[in-house]
């Protein structure tokens, strides 16, 4: 089943209604979600400026639901939200996927994984997100610029990932779950158990998931797109009336072997770097990505409001293994430590305020034979003020400031005689900030609007790269003197609602000065490698996502959204026109049939209804949909940096259900087909799409994952 598009306040299910669901054991249908709409703009999102009820914020926010993860195929988190309309993945394969919001990625979006930020060297094209996506219990989406609560580098948008919520006072639980895809032999299963006992709450989770080389029509099997991932969590915290002190550690092992492209000139098919392309082991090239994390997440409960106070440390080591698997060419280690103290009032005469204070320390390292980007050590912080303010029961409004300082130091190196990287500093300092206002006009329409200034440093790779990015198969050239990236952008939001009908219509327009991207220049640094070169200009971007759902009657919806951005860059010729890697337009529908729902059953079998304790299946579904990627033209041609992308669509077929024997509930179920008519296609923002062409066919590059077809089973265990 693919995630639908969620914008305030419709169906905004945030970690609130996971916890609310946690509690009473059940999940509401849609129809039901839809007529009593107003009670979920009661409930909270985390992301915006401070805790803020849905019907309060001004900014566009999606939410992808606990049971929307579950019942979503993919192969990592961001592959699991890339459905959401004005998001998408910039993808290397199966197991590497960078998020994009309206056009924009890299280190313009920031991930935010157990209350700190994501960081792992996000600069690199073939740089996933290092999370484990089972331990994802709901995902915040904030589209626009965030930097006025999240700094530098949230200029695109900011996404959130939410652990699990912790368990009601006197419960203990656990869970097993297994999933298996058939394209790719994705086998993967993860263990959790989770209490609260007297105020003492505690998590752990692990999973473990492997898959052999994925294959389409046109390629067969795809070799180096193997991978195997396992991950641990543990949680340990306390939960009282004063408010609570938790330290969550993390580990997490990434290794993906590397698609080259490489075909054989006479017969047109890939090249294979071992003998058993369904293998489940690792081939040359590969990489061994390790991610560790340690978080003490505290919140203290005061007369006039709260106090939060976050620090955490990660360490992130990224080797690369070309030659041999025993030694590695390159090794990038990158220590990062994150604060972040914040006082947030409670609402007094209409005003709700927020202030706080946050940073971060990184220090990079490169332990490998060959370089790209040279050690350095970075030290930010900001201080930001937020303020809210309701007019009656119609009017909300919004606003704040923030300030930012980072300082970034590149090491010099002398390599053979010659020096690799020069000794630099760089100073950046940003002001920020954002006004909007919410209108509740009646019970079913709202109107939104926002405007918001962000703010991005350039990063290390941008400023200092002098080597080659295998992962790009070019050579690159940083710019010392690149300028820091301000945008400006209005956000304009129309949600509409009632029993039989939603929809929503969100327009936004962005203006970035100095935009920082790669141009190709005629030299060459080394032989067989095309060089490029950081540069920037003056951008904009425009565009909308529309969603519309229908349910006429209560078992049936048929949803669908279209998001659309075209980004420019301003004063430039017309094969330099548009920005690179803009997504392409995207229509997704869905037809649902709910064949079987007992929206009251709980686990207590006296309060079940007949009906729940003779039925053995409950939220039971059908689902039909497509997901239409139009034609990209609006590429940025110059020396085929770009190549223009066809239109494609993608049939799906999903099915769930809930297994129950006498009203309680033993087991979950779902079985998805994906890309069901095995349409050989390529995905824009696919990387793989400019290897090396196929000389027999002439075809350019690598297609994406032909048909695949999921089972998982979730089985809820309560001790």
């Amino acid at each position: 089943m693919k995630t639908k598009y969620i914008v305030l306040p419709l169906l905004c299910l945030s970690t609130a209604m996971a916890a609310q669901e946690s509690k009473h054991h059940h999940s509401e249908d849609s129809t039901d979600v839809f007529f009593r709409h107003l009670q979920l703009n009661e409930l909270t999102v985390t992301g915006v400026t401070g805790d803020t009820k849905l019907k309060h914020a001004t900014s566009p926010v999606s939410i992808v639901t606990p049971q929307m993860i579950r019942a979503t195929p993919s192969t990592n988190i961001i592959d699991a939200i890339s459905h959401q309309p004005g998001v998408s993945q910039l993808s290397t394969g199966g197991s590497i996927s960078k998020p994009v919001i309206r056009g924009l990625g890299y280190n313009r979006v920031v991930v935010i994984s157990e209350g700190v930020r994501q960081e792992g060297q996000q600069w690199g094209d073939e740089h996933g997100v290092e999370v484990d996506g089972s331990s994802v219990g709901s995902v915040e989406i904030l589209k626009g610029p965030a930097s006025l609560m999240y700094g530098s580098d949230a200029m695109a948008g900011v996404v959130i990932l939410h652990a699990q919520p912790t368990l009601a006072e006197g419960e203990t639980r656990a869970n097993v779950s297994s999933e298996y895809q058939t394209n790719n032999g994705l086998f993967g299963y993860n263990l959790s158990i989770a209490g609260n006992q007297q105020g003492f709450v505690w998590d752990a989770h692990y999973s473990d998931k492997m898959a052999h080389a994925y294959k389409n029509k046109y390629d067969g099997y795809v070799p180096g797109s193997q991978f195997r991932e396992r991950a641990g969590r543990l949680m340990l915290g306390l939960n009282k009336d004063w408010g609570h002190s938790r330290i969550t550690w993390v580990a997490y092992h990434l290794t993906p072997s590397i698609v080259e492209g490489e075909r054989d000139e006479v017969t047109g098919e890939l090249e294979c770097n071992t003998d058993n392309v369904k293998t489940y082991g690792k081939s040359l090239p590969f990489q061994q990505v390790k991610h560790y994390k340690a978080v003490w997440d505290n919140s203290i409960n005061l007369s006039s409001g709260y106090l939060k106070a976050i620090v955490g440390y990660q360490q992130n080591r990224r080797q690369e293994f070309e030659e041999s698997a025993d030694d590695y060419e390159l090794f990038f280690k990158l220590h990062t430590l994150t604060y972040d103290l914040r006082y947030v009032t409670k609402e007094f005469c209409g005003w709700k305020l927020s202030t706080g204070i946050g940073g971060m320390y990184q220090k990079s390292g490169n332990e490998g034979e060959e370089y790209l980007i040279p050690d350095y050590r970075l030290f930010d912080f900001g201080i930001y003020s937020t303020a809210t303010k309701s007019l009656g029961d119609r009017w909300t409004l919004n606003g704040g400031l923030r300030y930012d300082h980072r300082r970034l130091h590149g090491d010099a190196l002398e390599e053979d005689g010659k020096e690799r990287f020069v000794d630099f500093s760089r100073h950046f300092n940003g002001l920020t900030g954002s006004v909007g206002a919410v209108c509740n006009v009646d019970d079913h329409f709202n109107v939104r609007l926002n405007l918001a200034r962000g703010f991005r440093t350039p990063n290390m790779s941008e400023l200092a790269s002098n080597g080659v990015h295998e992962g790009s198969i070019r050579y690159e050239e940083g710019n010392r003197q690149l300028k820091a990236e301000y945008s400006l952008q209005a956000d304009l939001g129309l949600d509409f609602s009632s029993r039989y009908v939603s929809a929503q219509l969100a327009l936004f327009a962005n203006r970035i000065d100095n935009y920082i991207f790669t141009h190709r220049v005629p030299k060459v640094m080394k032989p067989g490698y095309l060089t490029f070169v950081y540069t920037q200009g003056d951008a904009r971007l425009l565009g909308f996502e529309a969603g519309v759902d229908f349910h006429p009657v209560h078992s049936v919806h048929f949803s669908n959204s279209f998001s659309y951005v075209d980004a420019q860059l301003m004063n430039a010729s017309a094969d330099m026109k548009y920005l690179p890697f803009t997504p392409a337009p995207k229509w997704t529908s869905e037809l649902k049939w709910e064949l079987f729902h007992h929206s009251h059953t709980t686990i207590n079998h006296q309060h079940t209804t007949d009906a729940a304790h003779r039925s053995l299946f409950n939220n039971l579904y059908l689902a039909v949909g497509v997901d239409c990627y139009f034609r990209q033209s609006h590429i940025y041609s110059a020396d085929a940096t770009e190549t223009v992308t066809p239109g494609y669509a993608l049939f799906n077929l999903s099915a769930g259900t809930d297994i129950q024997i006498k009203g309680k509930k033993i087991a979950e179920l779902y079985i998805t087909a994906d890309n069901l008519l095995d349409k050989a296609y390529q995905n824009h923002l696919s990387r793989l799409k400019y290897a090396d062409e196929n000389r027999v066919t002439g075809r350019q590059g690598v297609f994406n994952m032909g048909r695949n077809i999921t089972f998982k089973v979730v089985v809820p265990v309560r001790l």
